[in-house]
């Protein structure tokens, strides 16, 4: 394990985070749920290659996300198996504390709806054209 990804994962068992991202010197937090900080992070002018990254919860469409991000190591407190297939289909180094089968959705009755959108995706492009869709039709119907 590298020192970038301890001390995220320090950050993110230390603190209120969902997500930290660590290279050196540099450090970015989020506390939202879900993936719209990692499609924002994403579609930000910002290099992140070769960060390390400490999540809660990384399932495919967050694998996806965080091999657009280019990083190169994740820690995960549950990880999915497709997430764990993304990463090792794109050489990132992970780490989890528990692996599930799927990401259940927030009601706890079914998967969840970004696993649901990417399920049947494997280019990661596509992931985050089929993630943006699913999230432009959440902010819809709120």
């Amino acid at each position: 394990m590298t020192t970038d990804l301890q001390n995220a994962k320090t950050l993110l068992s230390d603190n209120n985070y969902t997500c930290v991202l660590c290279k050196d010197e540099r450090t970015i937090t989020s506390t939202e749920r879900g993936v719209k900080s990692l499609v924002e992070l994403v579609d930000g002018a910002e290099n992140l290659n070769g960060f390390s990254d400490a999540d809660k919860i990384v399932g495919k469409a967050a694998a996806m996300l965080y091999v657009l991000l280019g990083v190169k190591e994740v820690y995960a407190e549950v990880l999915s198996r497709a997430g764990a297939e993304v990463f090792a289909n794109h050489k990132i180094a992970c780490e989890y504390g528990e692996l599930a089968e799927q990401i259940i959705n927030r009601n706890g009755d079914g998967i969840c709806p970004m696993e649901k959108a990417v399920q049947e995706i494997y280019d990661p492009a596509l992931g985050l054209k089929a993630i943006k869709n699913k999230l432009a039709l959440f902010s819809m119907t709120n």
